[in-house]
Protein backbone atom coordinates (compact mmCIF):
# COMPACT_ATOMS: atom_id res chain seq x y z
CA UNK A 1 0.00 0.00 0.00
CA UNK A 2 1.44 3.48 -1.20
CA UNK A 3 2.40 5.68 2.20
CA UNK A 4 1.27 8.75 2.64
CA UNK A 5 2.47 11.99 4.52
CA UNK A 6 1.49 13.37 7.74
CA UNK A 7 2.95 16.24 9.76
CA UNK A 8 3.26 14.59 13.19
CA UNK A 9 4.58 15.58 17.04
CA UNK A 10 6.29 12.48 18.51
CA UNK A 11 6.86 14.32 21.79
CA UNK A 12 5.63 18.03 23.06
CA UNK A 13 7.21 21.10 22.37
CA UNK A 14 7.53 24.02 20.04
CA UNK A 15 7.43 24.46 16.36
CA UNK A 16 10.25 22.15 15.69
CA UNK A 17 8.73 19.16 16.97
CA UNK A 18 6.33 18.87 13.80
CA UNK A 19 7.50 16.70 11.58
CA UNK A 20 6.75 14.88 8.64
CA UNK A 21 6.98 11.06 8.69
CA UNK A 22 5.80 8.56 5.62
CA UNK A 23 3.06 6.19 6.71
CA UNK A 24 0.46 3.74 5.63
CA UNK A 25 -2.99 5.41 5.74
CA UNK A 26 -5.50 3.92 7.77
CA UNK A 27 -8.63 2.70 6.64
CA UNK A 28 -12.50 3.45 7.78
CA UNK A 29 -14.23 1.74 10.07
CA UNK A 30 -18.18 0.81 9.40
CA UNK A 31 -19.59 4.17 9.24
CA UNK A 32 -16.35 6.35 8.15
CA UNK A 33 -15.35 7.50 5.27
CA UNK A 34 -11.51 7.82 3.86
CA UNK A 35 -10.83 11.01 2.44
CA UNK A 36 -7.77 12.68 -0.04
CA UNK A 37 -7.30 16.28 1.66
CA UNK A 38 -6.69 18.63 -0.80
CA UNK A 39 -7.23 21.52 1.99
CA UNK A 40 -6.51 21.19 6.34
CA UNK A 41 -6.84 24.50 8.32
CA UNK A 42 -4.71 25.38 11.25
CA UNK A 43 -6.25 26.20 14.89
CA UNK A 44 -4.96 27.66 18.01
CA UNK A 45 -6.11 24.22 19.43
CA UNK A 46 -3.14 22.78 17.16
CA UNK A 47 -0.78 24.47 18.90
CA UNK A 48 -1.93 23.73 22.27
CA UNK A 49 -1.97 20.07 21.45
CA UNK A 50 1.80 20.23 20.15
CA UNK A 51 2.73 22.34 23.34
CA UNK A 52 1.05 19.46 25.41
CA UNK A 53 -1.14 21.95 26.67
CA UNK A 54 -4.75 20.34 25.74
CA UNK A 55 -6.18 17.96 28.24
CA UNK A 56 -7.65 15.40 26.18
CA UNK A 57 -4.01 14.76 23.95
CA UNK A 58 -1.84 13.32 26.67
CA UNK A 59 1.86 11.03 25.91
CA UNK A 60 -0.03 8.09 25.39
CA UNK A 61 -1.64 9.15 22.16
CA UNK A 62 1.89 10.12 20.55
CA UNK A 63 3.05 9.82 17.85
CA UNK A 64 -0.35 12.45 17.09
CA UNK A 65 -1.16 13.81 13.83
CA UNK A 66 -2.42 17.94 14.18
CA UNK A 67 -5.17 19.26 12.29
CA UNK A 68 -8.79 19.03 13.41
CA UNK A 69 -10.25 20.11 9.87
CA UNK A 70 -10.46 19.05 6.11
CA UNK A 71 -11.74 19.20 2.61
CA UNK A 72 -10.91 16.90 0.25
CA UNK A 73 -12.44 13.62 -1.65
CA UNK A 74 -13.55 10.59 -0.76
CA UNK A 75 -11.56 7.50 -1.26
CA UNK A 76 -13.10 4.85 0.56
CA UNK A 77 -16.33 4.63 2.18
CA UNK A 78 -16.85 1.90 5.53
CA UNK A 79 -19.31 -0.91 5.17
CA UNK A 80 -22.17 1.17 6.78
CA UNK A 81 -20.77 4.46 5.41
CA UNK A 82 -23.80 5.28 3.07
CA UNK A 83 -24.01 9.08 2.61
CA UNK A 84 -21.46 9.31 0.65
CA UNK A 85 -19.73 7.59 -2.09
CA UNK A 86 -16.19 7.37 -3.50
CA UNK A 87 -15.23 10.85 -5.33
CA UNK A 88 -17.41 13.15 -3.58
CA UNK A 89 -15.77 16.35 -2.61
CA UNK A 90 -16.98 16.72 1.15
CA UNK A 91 -15.45 18.88 3.80
CA UNK A 92 -15.40 18.28 7.90
CA UNK A 93 -14.07 18.07 11.31
CA UNK A 94 -11.61 15.21 12.54
CA UNK A 95 -12.17 14.18 16.06
CA UNK A 96 -9.89 14.45 18.85
CA UNK A 97 -7.82 11.44 17.71
CA UNK A 98 -6.64 14.07 14.85
CA UNK A 99 -4.75 13.66 11.48
CA UNK A 100 -5.84 16.56 9.48
CA UNK A 101 -2.59 17.70 8.62
CA UNK A 102 -2.10 14.48 5.96
CA UNK A 103 -2.67 13.35 2.73
CA UNK A 104 -5.29 11.69 3.56
CA UNK A 105 -7.26 10.92 6.65
CA UNK A 106 -10.56 9.40 8.01
CA UNK A 107 -13.49 10.78 9.46
CA UNK A 108 -17.04 9.98 10.59
CA UNK A 109 -19.71 10.10 8.00
CA UNK A 110 -21.45 12.62 10.39
CA UNK A 111 -19.46 14.89 10.68
CA UNK A 112 -18.65 15.98 7.14
CA UNK A 113 -20.79 17.41 4.43
CA UNK A 114 -20.65 17.41 0.88
CA UNK A 115 -18.96 20.77 -0.24
CA UNK A 116 -20.75 22.93 -2.47
CA UNK A 117 -19.38 23.52 -6.15
CA UNK A 118 -19.37 27.17 -5.44
CA UNK A 119 -16.78 26.66 -2.94
CA UNK A 120 -13.33 25.82 -3.61
CA UNK A 121 -11.38 23.44 -1.03
CA UNK A 122 -9.07 26.11 0.90
CA UNK A 123 -12.26 27.81 1.80
CA UNK A 124 -14.47 25.03 2.55
CA UNK A 125 -10.93 24.03 4.85
CA UNK A 126 -11.58 26.86 6.72
CA UNK A 127 -15.28 26.72 8.39
CA UNK A 128 -15.82 23.12 10.27
CA UNK A 129 -14.03 23.66 13.50
CA UNK A 130 -13.98 27.87 13.56
CA UNK A 131 -17.84 27.98 11.96
CA UNK A 132 -19.41 25.54 13.78
CA UNK A 133 -17.70 26.59 17.13
CA UNK A 134 -18.99 29.79 16.19
CA UNK A 135 -22.40 28.46 15.19
CA UNK A 136 -22.62 26.26 18.29
CA UNK A 137 -21.95 29.28 20.14
CA UNK A 138 -24.16 31.81 18.95
CA UNK A 139 -27.51 29.47 18.61
CA UNK A 140 -26.78 25.79 20.11
CA UNK A 141 -25.88 27.03 23.52
CA UNK A 142 -26.82 31.36 23.10
CA UNK A 143 -30.00 30.95 21.18
CA UNK A 144 -29.46 33.66 20.03
CA UNK A 145 -32.40 35.11 17.80
CA UNK A 146 -33.25 38.25 15.70
CA UNK A 147 -33.32 41.89 17.14
CA UNK A 148 -31.12 40.47 20.00
CA UNK A 149 -27.70 42.63 20.51
CA UNK A 150 -24.87 40.46 21.18
CA UNK A 151 -20.84 41.60 21.77
CA UNK A 152 -18.32 39.06 20.00
CA UNK A 153 -15.39 39.99 21.63
CA UNK A 154 -12.30 39.04 18.91
CA UNK A 155 -14.24 39.22 16.10
CA UNK A 156 -11.56 38.94 13.97
CA UNK A 157 -10.14 35.88 14.69
CA UNK A 158 -11.08 32.17 13.08
CA UNK A 159 -14.26 31.68 15.21
CA UNK A 160 -14.92 35.55 15.59
CA UNK A 161 -15.12 36.56 12.33
CA UNK A 162 -17.50 33.72 11.76
CA UNK A 163 -19.54 34.58 14.58
CA UNK A 164 -19.97 38.44 13.86
CA UNK A 165 -21.25 37.24 9.97
CA UNK A 166 -23.56 33.91 11.41
CA UNK A 167 -25.04 36.77 14.19
CA UNK A 168 -25.62 39.60 11.16
CA UNK A 169 -27.01 37.29 9.38
CA UNK A 170 -29.54 35.92 12.03
CA UNK A 171 -30.93 39.78 12.15
CA UNK A 172 -29.06 40.18 15.58
CA UNK A 173 -27.28 43.78 16.40
CA UNK A 174 -23.59 43.37 16.60
CA UNK A 175 -21.07 44.88 18.17
CA UNK A 176 -17.48 43.24 18.59
CA UNK A 177 -13.95 44.37 19.57
CA UNK A 178 -10.61 43.79 17.40
CA UNK A 179 -7.51 45.55 17.66
CA UNK A 180 -6.83 48.90 15.41
CA UNK A 181 -4.86 47.04 12.38
CA UNK A 182 -7.99 44.96 12.51
CA UNK A 183 -11.01 47.72 12.91
CA UNK A 184 -11.97 48.17 8.97
CA UNK A 185 -12.07 44.11 8.55
CA UNK A 186 -14.62 44.19 10.99
CA UNK A 187 -16.48 46.47 9.74
CA UNK A 188 -16.42 44.38 6.12
CA UNK A 189 -17.71 41.99 8.09
CA UNK A 190 -21.03 43.81 8.87
CA UNK A 191 -20.55 44.70 12.44
CA UNK A 192 -22.32 47.42 13.37
CA UNK A 193 -20.21 48.70 16.44
CA UNK A 194 -16.30 48.18 15.58
CA UNK A 195 -15.00 49.32 19.36
CA UNK A 196 -10.80 49.42 18.97
CA UNK A 197 -10.14 47.60 22.54
CA UNK A 198 -6.56 49.38 22.16
CA UNK A 199 -8.32 53.01 21.77
CA UNK A 200 -11.40 52.75 23.57
CA UNK A 201 -12.84 50.67 26.50
CA UNK A 202 -15.75 48.65 25.15
CA UNK A 203 -17.73 49.58 28.63
CA UNK A 204 -17.98 52.76 26.65
CA UNK A 205 -19.48 51.64 23.74
CA UNK A 206 -22.09 48.52 25.04
CA UNK A 207 -24.51 48.36 27.13
CA UNK A 208 -28.13 46.60 27.87
CA UNK A 209 -26.74 43.75 25.99
CA UNK A 210 -28.80 40.62 25.38
CA UNK A 211 -25.84 38.59 24.55
CA UNK A 212 -21.61 38.00 25.08
CA UNK A 213 -19.59 35.98 23.30
CA UNK A 214 -16.77 35.39 25.00
CA UNK A 215 -13.90 33.93 22.90
CA UNK A 216 -10.74 35.95 25.46
CA UNK A 217 -11.47 35.26 29.10
CA UNK A 218 -9.95 36.83 31.87
CA UNK A 219 -10.05 40.14 32.45
CA UNK A 220 -12.20 40.96 29.61
CA UNK A 221 -14.83 38.40 30.56
CA UNK A 222 -14.71 40.16 34.21
CA UNK A 223 -15.20 43.77 32.63
CA UNK A 224 -18.33 42.53 30.37
CA UNK A 225 -20.38 40.81 33.33
CA UNK A 226 -22.10 44.21 33.99
CA UNK A 227 -22.95 44.86 30.71
CA UNK A 228 -25.35 41.99 30.31
CA UNK A 229 -29.31 42.77 30.99
CA UNK A 230 -31.15 40.84 33.13
CA UNK A 231 -31.83 37.29 31.99
CA UNK A 232 -29.60 37.82 29.48
CA UNK A 233 -26.59 35.54 28.35
CA UNK A 234 -22.57 35.03 28.37
CA UNK A 235 -21.28 31.79 26.04
CA UNK A 236 -17.75 30.92 26.48
CA UNK A 237 -15.43 28.22 24.78
CA UNK A 238 -12.38 29.16 26.79
CA UNK A 239 -12.75 28.68 31.06
CA UNK A 240 -16.18 27.93 33.29
CA UNK A 241 -17.64 31.26 33.56
CA UNK A 242 -18.90 31.89 37.60
CA UNK A 243 -22.02 30.76 38.08
CA UNK A 244 -21.92 32.02 41.34
CA UNK A 245 -21.74 35.56 39.70
CA UNK A 246 -23.99 34.96 36.84
CA UNK A 247 -26.54 34.21 39.58
CA UNK A 248 -25.89 37.08 41.63
CA UNK A 249 -26.79 39.18 38.26
CA UNK A 250 -29.85 37.33 37.10
CA UNK A 251 -28.21 35.94 33.58
CA UNK A 252 -27.15 32.95 32.58
CA UNK A 253 -23.42 31.51 31.76
CA UNK A 254 -22.07 28.65 30.27
CA UNK A 255 -19.09 27.15 28.47
CA UNK A 256 -19.08 24.75 25.79
CA UNK A 257 -16.92 22.49 23.49
CA UNK A 258 -17.56 22.01 19.76
CA UNK A 259 -19.26 19.14 18.20
CA UNK A 260 -18.71 17.75 14.55
CA UNK A 261 -22.60 17.53 12.96
CA UNK A 262 -22.31 17.45 9.23
CA UNK A 263 -26.09 19.26 8.95
CA UNK A 264 -24.87 22.02 10.90
CA UNK A 265 -22.29 22.16 8.18
CA UNK A 266 -24.25 21.71 5.21
CA UNK A 267 -26.14 24.68 6.82
CA UNK A 268 -22.91 27.24 7.18
CA UNK A 269 -22.73 26.05 3.46
CA UNK A 270 -25.90 27.09 2.18
CA UNK A 271 -25.50 30.76 3.89
CA UNK A 272 -21.69 31.03 2.16
CA UNK A 273 -23.08 29.76 -1.21
CA UNK A 274 -25.63 32.38 -0.82
CA UNK A 275 -22.80 34.98 0.09
CA UNK A 276 -24.40 35.97 3.49
CA UNK A 277 -21.01 34.37 5.00
CA UNK A 278 -17.32 34.40 3.62
CA UNK A 279 -14.49 32.81 5.21
CA UNK A 280 -11.35 35.02 5.21
CA UNK A 281 -8.25 33.40 3.91
CA UNK A 282 -4.94 35.39 5.93
CA UNK A 283 -2.52 32.91 4.28
CA UNK A 284 -2.33 29.15 2.79
CA UNK A 285 0.97 27.27 2.49
CA UNK A 286 2.45 24.35 1.41
CA UNK A 287 1.21 20.88 4.28
CA UNK A 288 5.06 20.49 4.73
CA UNK A 289 5.31 24.09 6.02
CA UNK A 290 2.81 23.36 8.80
CA UNK A 291 5.18 23.67 11.65
CA UNK A 292 5.90 27.64 10.15
CA UNK A 293 1.78 28.33 9.31
CA UNK A 294 0.99 27.05 13.59
CA UNK A 295 4.14 28.86 14.43
CA UNK A 296 2.30 32.09 12.91
CA UNK A 297 -1.30 31.42 14.33
CA UNK A 298 0.41 30.95 17.89
CA UNK A 299 1.82 34.71 17.87
CA UNK A 300 -1.69 35.59 17.85
CA UNK A 301 -3.63 38.21 15.80
CA UNK A 302 -4.54 36.08 12.88
CA UNK A 303 -7.06 37.46 10.73
CA UNK A 304 -9.29 34.73 10.09
CA UNK A 305 -8.05 31.50 9.15
CA UNK A 306 -4.84 29.87 7.70
CA UNK A 307 -4.91 27.34 5.88
CA UNK A 308 -2.39 24.29 3.98
CA UNK A 309 -2.71 22.90 0.95
CA UNK A 310 -1.62 19.32 -0.11
CA UNK A 311 0.09 18.59 -3.58
CA UNK A 312 -3.19 17.09 -4.80
CA UNK A 313 -4.80 20.14 -4.29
Amino acid sequence: MAQIREMRIHRFGGPEVLQADMIEPSMPDAGQVLVTVRAASVNPVDFKIRSGKYPAVKEDRLPYTLGRDVSGVVEKCGAQALRFKVGDEVFGMVDIHGGGYSEQVVLDQDAIAAKPDALDHVHAAAIPLAGQTAWQGLFRHGDLRAGQSVLIHGGSGGVGHFAVQFAKAKGARVLTTVSTENVEFARSLGADVVIDYKKQRFEDAASDLDFVFDLIDGETRERSWKLLKKGGVLVSTLTEPSQEKAGQLGVRATRYTVEADGDELAEIAKLVVAGKVKPHIQNTFPLGQAAEALAGVEKGHSVGKVVLTTASS
